[in-house]
């Protein structure tokens, strides 16, 4: 099984070592609703770990603990400054780039963890987890405000929604996070996923893009 440890500037050779892995839950009202669950006054936080990163191309396997796992398209930001309680105003001083990326979910394993009160540990930071683009730096991107995100699966076009639906915006993300945690250059950051998440099944083929700007496609494997 292929882990990534390090990600692509998008048309060049350079390669950005990966640095932890953070995620917001509960970023885009429509998916809120369609999950039926609550909006929060404080953004949900989870982590991945780094064995959870795939690049462009690698297979997502399908761990045999889960019945039901699910794409869930998202903008991923890279942090190239370090910084702690940076200041929404400075925010994209610290960014390298974005991405786009794919926090798959073992839907039936996080339901059980929410139903029992526990951390979503599992179902969200599983082996080929966070499949991530290549990156596009941030003077190419003159808005990450407004990009369209699509997910599709065997071609069938699940999620497209826009970064301009998510409820809390790319500099009050960094503003919040780094509030808690230092960030460091390499950290990724993904920002949530719209309305449309669904099941995926060995065979298929799942792509993710930024329209526009890059695209990563993966194949689902059993896992062993």
């Amino acid at each position: 099984m292929k882990m990534a440890k390090t990600l692509l500037i998008h048309n060049t050779q350079t390669e950005i070592e990966a640095g932890k892995i953070l995620c917001l839950g509960r970023n885009y009202a429509e998916h809120v609703k369609e999950m039926n669950a609550k909006a929060t006054e404080d953004p949900v936080i989870f982590f991945k770990p780094t064995s959870s990163l795939i690049r462009n191309g690698d297979p997502i396997y399908y761990p045999p603990i889960s019945r039901n796992m699910h794409h869930e398209v998202e903008l991923v930001i890279i942090i190239g400054k370090a910084g702690k309680k940076i200041h929404k105003s400075d925010a994209y001083d610290h960014v390298l780039g974005y991405a786009v990326g794919l926090d798959m979910t073992l839907r039936d394993i996080q339901a059980k963890a929410k139903k029992e009160g526990l951390p979503w540990t599992i179902a969200k930071g599983f082996d080929c987890s966070a499949p991530v683009s290549d990156i596009i730096p941030k003077e190419k991107i003159s808005d990450p405000g407004s990009l369209k995100l699509t997910c599709k699966v065997n071609g069938e076009l699940r999620q497209s929604s826009s970064t301009g639906k998510m409820i809390m915006k790319t500099d009050d993300i960094i503003e919040y996070i780094s509030s808690i945690f230092m960030l460091e250059p390499g950290d990724l950051i993904f920002t949530g996923t719209p309305e449309g998440v669904g099941p995926v099944s060995t065979g298929d083929i799942i792509e993710a893009e930024m329209e526009g700007y890059i695209k990563t496609s993966h194949k689902i494997l059993a896992g062993a």
